[in-house]
């Protein structure tokens, strides 16, 4: 199932913009990050802050237009006490036999949802934000987000999973709501 709804609005909140499908950037296979130093911590705290205000619940680095493999996410419901994700150098590990199915949808990706079949568990490698190698075990909703994100540092986005027809239609619409929003930003600019 897919639906697409558009509208011409462009997003640009917090720190970053988040940078929208066909962009190219988005399918770059990221560098590593080789330590996590202030300017990798600051990046991740502008992509949580970004991340919050879009609103979602995970970004990868090249939604903002930086080429590392890092990604943050928070699945977090409004009282729970659990910490936001940022991660360094993703890697799945282990994957589960067992698939699910979820409808997902993507900031890069405005107004597009379509289901997508993954692995129901997954074990994940990382550095975390203190420069420690560490491993996470996840299943549900936080395996699919960090799949769904480490996708994104690979290059590979949530509209690849469809079929060629749907991904060109979906594309195209979304370059004419890009030319939409940048007159509309011009004509504002204009009229100030």
């Amino acid at each position: 199932m897919i639906l697409i709804i558009l509208s011409d609005r462009y997003i640009n909140m917090a720190k970053q913009s988040i940078i929208w499908a066909p962009d190219p950037i988005l399918k770059v296979n990221c560098t590593p990050v080789a330590s996590v130093d202030k300017k990798i911590i600051s990046l991740m705290e502008d992509m949580l802050e970004t991340m919050y205000a879009a609103p979602g619940i995970g970004l990868a680095a090249p939604q903002v237009g930086v080429t590392k493999r890092v990604i943050v996410l928070d699945i977090s419901k409004k009282d729970d006490q659990q910490a936001p994700l940022c991660l360094a150098n993703p890697e799945i590990i282990w994957r589960s036999c067992e698939n699910i199915v979820y409808e997902e949808g993507c900031l890069s990706l405005p107004d597009f949802y379509t289901d997508v079949e993954r692995s129901a568990a997954i074990r994940v490698s990382y550095t975390d934000r203190n420069g420690n190698k560490r491993q996470i075990n996840a299943e549900g909703l936080l395996a699919i987000c960090l799949q769904h994100e480490i996708d994104h540092i690979n290059g590979i986005l949530l509209v690849d999973n469809v079929s060629t027809l749907k991904r060109n239609i979906f594309l195209k619409k979304m370059i004419k709501v890009k030319k939409i929003a940048r007159e509309n930003r011009q004509s504002n600019i204009a009229t100030a």
